[in-house]
């Protein structure tokens, strides 16, 4: 059986500015069940309404909780009813190592606090935390000092931006990792470039393999088509490439 799917609504950004009930309800229509919101400590009652009446439920959601009031942000998750809150990215720390280790004690004290709540918290990376630090990467020294009730989401692209192996990377951190974000391109550091998953360089199929059990979360950071075409696409490709496992 294929693993949960989901989608970052930031994918669909402008969409949902203009109507966020339909935004939501086509992404119903394409096969959805779960999404992930971001910055949603900003709406939660609205935006709870409209995941209910969408027939949508949370997988996880994005919002800024290292340099924010992270109480309020935990509150929110319990009000829309998202189990993991994540931090989408903490940048300019990351090739010092006593920086590093500050941004992962506040991520373990948060996580204290969301336990107390009955949810979790959990990390988003993009290729800044793979800078060389100490006999690793600065994510390796993260890593080690994050509690291991802290949730791991592995962007995959953007770890293979970083010039990791992701396979090698989402097999050596197991069942640490909750979530995948599975996107596609080009492999460079703009994301106008990013593809359908599938028809780009990232190596798909066996980051699949190497997370058997992590909720795949598509996301397009820009795209120039069709952004609910091209989640289609992505959804059918992933679909397909477990399928015929």
């Amino acid at each position: 059986m294929s693993a949960p799917i989901s989608v970052q609504l930031y994918s669909v950004r402008d969409a949902l500015a203009e109507d966020r009930p339909g935004t939501l309800a086509r992404l119903r229509e394409i096969g959805f069940t779960q999404v992930e919101p971001f910055g949603f400590a900003n709406d939660p009652a609205g935006l709870a309404a409209d995941l209910k009446a969408a027939g949508l439920g949370a997988s996880s959601g994005h919002t800024s909780l290292v340099d924010a009031d992270g109480a309020a942000a935990l509150d929110a998750a319990v009000e829309i009813g998202i189990p993991v809150a994540i931090e989408p990215a903490v940048r300019d720390v990351w090739t010092d190592a006593d920086a590093v280790k500050r941004v992962a004690a506040r991520l373990n004290e948060l996580s204290t606090e969301a336990a107390t709540r009955g949810i979790k918290v959990g990390y988003h990376n993009h290729w800044w935390e793979f800078e060389p630090l100490g006999d690793g990467t600065a994510y390796d020294l993260f890593v080690s000092e994050l509690d291991p009730a802290v949730v791991l989401e592995i962007d995959t692209y953007w770890a293979t931006v970083g010039e990791q192996d992701a396979p090698e990377l989402l097999r050596r951190l197991g069942d640490r990792v909750g979530f995948i974000h599975v996107k596609d391109g080009s492999l460079s550091e703009d994301p106008r470039e990013q593809v359908p998953v599938g028809s780009g360089k990232v190596p798909v199929a066996d980051i699949l393999a190497a997370a058997p059990g992590a909720v795949r979360v598509f996301e397009f950071d820009a795209y120039d088509g069709d952004l609910f075409a091209g989640l289609a696409e992505g959804v059918a490709f992933v679909q397909k490439t477990e399928g015929d496992r």
